[in-house]
């Protein structure tokens, strides 16, 4: 009998052996991917954890807990600004904080965009002048401390007083931002607290514990991207852009109310009961400076002479 003709060559009973240079090869070429993402997710994992607390732990006596940002535009009258740092100097020298004032026109900023750009990277440039310092409070210039005898630690860093003040399940934009600050977050993991006001995030006080995730989230609010869309309201709007889309950042936010830390001296654009009243621990003339039918340094007037005299009360006793 003629044997069967098979179309194909039938399949041998030994296994095809694959080179063993070939498996090597293809190992070698992949190798550097492999190790790439097993870095960037081991990066990942190591900023998500990190508290920024690793500052505190190898601090050098001395170190102060807080730097105190403010910028400070070359426009402002001589009075003007050195009320500004008298007010904050005296509330460092107090508490064993220290000062930074660089002008708005110390930074790199794009092209016609507004000079309030300028906090972002002056809070990285503290940042590096104190690489001990375990918190940043940036506070604007049209804003006064007005309760010098209550540290920082005491009004809201305290975790014990952070946990009371916290406001978990806020929509970070108000009213109804499907985006919400978690309703479960230990404060011992909250590296950046700042407070509302009616139309958002209210960012002209503001606290950030330094350390990796501090770097990062920087560099995220300033990238060159947002700087160019020519948001409405700037490096504010930018902010609620970033919290509400990069859970690393939602993760690490505190919202708390508005008189702990921001208490405005008019109701527009703060809400009702965010207004200062005496004894609040921030006095904020928000608005004064894009508001042409406002003068800054005349509505700070009464309330600079107030603060003095609570600072010379306090001295007295």
């Amino acid at each position: 009998m003629a044997g069967i003709q098979f179309p194909y060559p039938r399949k041998g009973s030994t296994p095809h052996q694959y080179p063993t240079s070939s498996r090597r090869r293809t190992l070698k070429q992949l190798a550097p991917y492999i190790v790439g993402t097993v870095l960037a997710l081991w990066l990942l994992i190591w900023v998500l954890r990190s508290s920024g607390s690793s500052s505190s732990t190898s601090r050098p006596a001395g170190t102060p807990e807080v730097v105190i940002v403010t910028t400070l535009s070359p426009e402002l009258s001589p009075t003007y600004r050195d009320n500004l740092i008298t007010n904050r100097k005296d509330y460092a020298a107090r508490h064993g904080y220290t000062t930074f004032f660089p002008n708005t026109t110390d930074y790199d900023l794009m092209p016609h965009i507004p000079a309030s750009w300028s906090s972002i990277p002056s809070m990285r440039h503290a940042m590096t002048l104190h690489p001990h310092t375990p918190w940043l409070w940036y506070l604007t210039s049209t804003a006064l401390i007005m309760n010098p005898s209550l540290p920082l630690t005491a009004q809201i860093l305290d975790p014990r007083v952070l946990e009371k003040n916290m406001i978990p399940n806020q929509p970070v934009v108000p009213p109804d931002s499907v985006i919400k600050t978690f309703p479960r977050l230990r404060p011992e993991r909250v590296d950046f607290i700042l407070t509302q006001d009616k139309e958002g995030l209210a960012g002209g006080s503001l606290l950030i514990r330094t350390g990796e995730w501090a770097k990062f989230f920087l560099d995220a609010w300033y990238d060159p991207l947002y700087r160019s869309y020519n948001f409405q309201k700037a490096e504010g709007h930018a902010l609620e852009h970033i919290v509400q889309w990069h859970g690393t950042i939602l993760a690490k936010l505190a919202l708390v109310p508005q008189r702990v830390l921001n208490s405005y001296t008019r109701e527009t654009g703060g809400n009702a009961d965010g207004i200062y009243g005496e004894g609040d621990f921030i006095a904020n003339f928000h608005g004064c400076q894009r508001d042409p039918n406002r003068n800054c340094e005349e509505e700070m007037r009464p309330l600079m002479i107030r603060w003095r005299e609570l600072r010379d009360q306090e001295r007295r006793r």
